[in-house]
């Protein structure tokens, strides 16, 4: 069995790594909140350790683990033997049902709710779930472009990042950055539009290391003396000729567990989010929602392959290569953007955002996620 030619160039891009036994430390980040929650004023901005106001939708990179002043976007990513750990921008903490989303039209792109005819955007709860029945958020630095006609799906882009569903056991803050492995993608056509679902995990969640796929890493150009008990329930298999197939080509035979995991430890979740998809709109008198693969969830290879090719449009949009329309691509760290801002006008973008809200709070999350430190001044 052959490897797609898209997954070999995401091996050799770094996409799938040795073990990594010393892993730089990750930057913090800060939020902070302008105007009152529960009202259209309300705007969440974000900081980077240095205090910097920063995009999040920009500013942050996709890899967790790259060095954000100095490398944006990021050339390499931060590895866990051979998962690619990914950076997810939280915006709706799991069983709530305010519709947050990263301000894709605002300069510095803070978390806002959304407002549809007027009024502030709640989504309605979907027997038997109360509010989001995930984590959801998206990943920085994706954008899913609306000029582009999907060939899986035979629609255009959401213009929007890409969005997360993350499906561990903590219940996470909005603005909260959350380091992620990908599990899969659900490919759902919006209201005639592509907006890909991806399903990850929290590298840091208690359920994490359950989920973990039967794909492994070798060093060797081609795989050798590969014996049934190493992996007892796979048999390596051959090409018509007789040789052994490449590395990539028995990762691409293996990484569909990922998913299965899922439906082995989390029995009935990926139905239940299948069912929330399709029915969410329905209270607003919408029609149900359709689904690409008959709402079937694909391997995590092939999410990375989606979440690839968003990162391209992104760097396209940045670099005025491509036309974002209403889009606001102000950033402060992006290497070469016509767009990128100075610290200066980024705090003056913040002050002129909205009314001062009755308190400041700040959320800093770190590496290992386990310290955090919450301060709120009244």
């Amino acid at each position: 069995m052959r490897a797609s030619a898209g997954l070999v160039r995401l091996l050799a891009a770094g996409w799938g790594r040795p073990p990594c036994r010393c892993l730089g430390a990750m930057a913090r980040y800060g939020t902070e909140r302008r105007g009152r929650p529960d009202s259209p004023d309300y705007r969440l901005y974000f900081k980077n350790a240095e205090g910097k106001y920063i995009s999040p939708f920009h500013d942050i990179p996709l890899f967790a683990g790259s060095k954000e002043d100095k490398e944006i976007p990021a050339k390499r990513s931060k590895t866990i033997g051979t998962e690619v750990l990914l950076n997810m921008i939280v915006e709706v903490p799991r069983w709530t049902n305010a519709k947050m989303e990263i301000a894709t039209e605002e300069p510095l792109n803070p978390i806002k709710q959304d407002i549809k005819k007027g009024k502030l955007r709640y989504v309605a709860n979907i027997f038997p779930h109360k509010g989001y029945i995930w984590n959801y958020g998206a990943l920085p630095q994706t954008w899913e472009d609306p000029n582009h006609t999907d060939n899986v799906t035979g629609c255009c882009g959401d213009n929007d990042p890409i969005d997360v569903c993350e499906i561990g056991s903590k219940i996470r803050s909005s603005g909260e950055i959350v380091q992620v492995k990908v599990l899969g993608v659900l490919a759902l056509v919006d209201e005639g539009e592509t907006d890909w679902k991806i399903i990850a995990i929290s590298v840091d969640d208690p359920e994490a290391q359950k989920i973990h796929g039967k794909c492994f890493y070798l060093n060797a150009g081609y795989v050798s003396n590969l014996h049934s008990r190493m992996v007892p329930e796979f048999r390596l298999p051959r090409t018509r000729r007789g040789r052994q197939c490449r590395i990539a080509e028995v990762k691409v035979q293996l990484a569909y567990h990922y998913i299965d995991d899922v439906k082995k430890y989390k029995p009935g979740y990926l139905e239940a989010t299948v069912d929330w998809f399709r029915l969410y709109k329905v209270p607003d008198g919408k029609p149900e929602n359709q689904f690409a693969f008959n709402g079937e969830f694909k391997d995590k290879d092939f999410a990375l392959e989606i979440i690839k090719s968003t990162h391209e449009y992104w760097k396209a949009l940045l670099h005025k290569k491509a036309d974002g329309g209403t889009i606001q691509c102000t950033n402060v760290l992006v290497s070469g953007s016509p767009f990128c801002c100075s610290e200066e006008d980024a705090r003056s973008i913040v002050q002129k955002g909205g009314a001062e809200g009755r308190g400041l709070a700040c959320l800093f999350v770190s590496e290992s996620q386990n310290s955090r430190i919450a301060v709120s001044h009244s």
